[in-house]
């Protein structure tokens, strides 16, 4: 006759009275705690998020011209508005030309890339020579601005290539050209302050004129936006270089 075995299980974190005092006990360890399925929340729905200003700002171009015919903008005047403000503001940093670097230029590209630069455009020509210490500090300071204000053309030129028989004396010399005329100029290193520094040099070129451009808009509030973003970061510089000379008096 067959040997049949049954094995009878509890549900899963029962437990039995004599368990309970053995436990008491300390002769079986504490009882698991019984499983508890962590709780179901459903995924966010984008479409259900509420629509507002920074739900805009997150969009493409080509996803606001989708939202043309979105039913859900027509009852939100403001979001209407928005859109076609916001698709405005992308397709007019797409016009504004983007240079970024400290272009290398000839004599005879002068006329072509500064002259004739298109007239909302800033152009700020450094004359140098190679070997002259005060060219290559003025130099490493117009690279880093130019790659911070793109829509502002930044250009380099031998000053002899430029100017025939330029005293050395003279270098570095920075021209800025607007509109195929020079709005200003400012000769040797000492013109920027006791230390050159890429803050002082964007202050200073934009004492009179709104010569950076980061590229974002061409509005009167966005060219005052990057003036005080300059003052800002000019003081800034002057506060940290003025503490670090207080602790290295304090070393001492």
């Amino acid at each position: 006759m067959a040997d049949y075995h049954f094995v009878y299980k509890d549900v899963e974190g029962a437990s039995t009275q004599w368990d309970d005092i053995q436990r008491k006990l300390g002769n079986l360890p504490p009882k698991p705690p019984a499983f508890k399925p962590p709780s179901f929340a459903p995924a966010p729905d984008s479409d259900a998020l509420p629509k507002d200003k920074s739900w805009i700002d997150d969009k493409t171009e080509q996803e606001l011209e989708d939202l043309e015919d979105d039913p859900d903008l027509d009852d939100d005047r403001f979001l209407v508005e928005y859109r076609k403000k916001r698709l405005a503001e992308i397709r007019e940093a797409v016009k504004v030309q983007k240079y970024g670097s400290l272009i290398p230029i000839s004599g005879s590209d002068f006329v072509r890339e500064v002259s004739q630069a298109p007239p909302e455009v800033w152009v700020v020509v450094i004359l140098y020579k190679d070997g002259i210490q005060e060219c290559g500090v003025l130099m490493q300071c117009l690279d880093e601005l130019a790659a911070k204000y793109p829509a502002t053309k930044f250009v380099k030129i031998i000053s002899t290539d430029c100017i025939p028989n330029y005293p050395d004396r003279n270098l570095p010399t920075l021209l800025v050209y607007n509109n195929g005329a020079v709005k200003a100029n400012y000769v040797g290193l000492h013109s920027f302050g006791r230390r050159c520094t890429p803050e002082g040099v964007a202050l200073v070129l934009c004492q009179s004129d709104p010569v950076l451009n980061d590229g974002q808009s061409g509005g009167d509030e966005s060219r005052k936006a990057v003036i005080d973003g300059v003052r800002k970061r000019f003081i800034e510089k002057v506060v940290r270089d003025h503490e670090d000379d207080d602790d290295g008096s304090s070393s001492d």
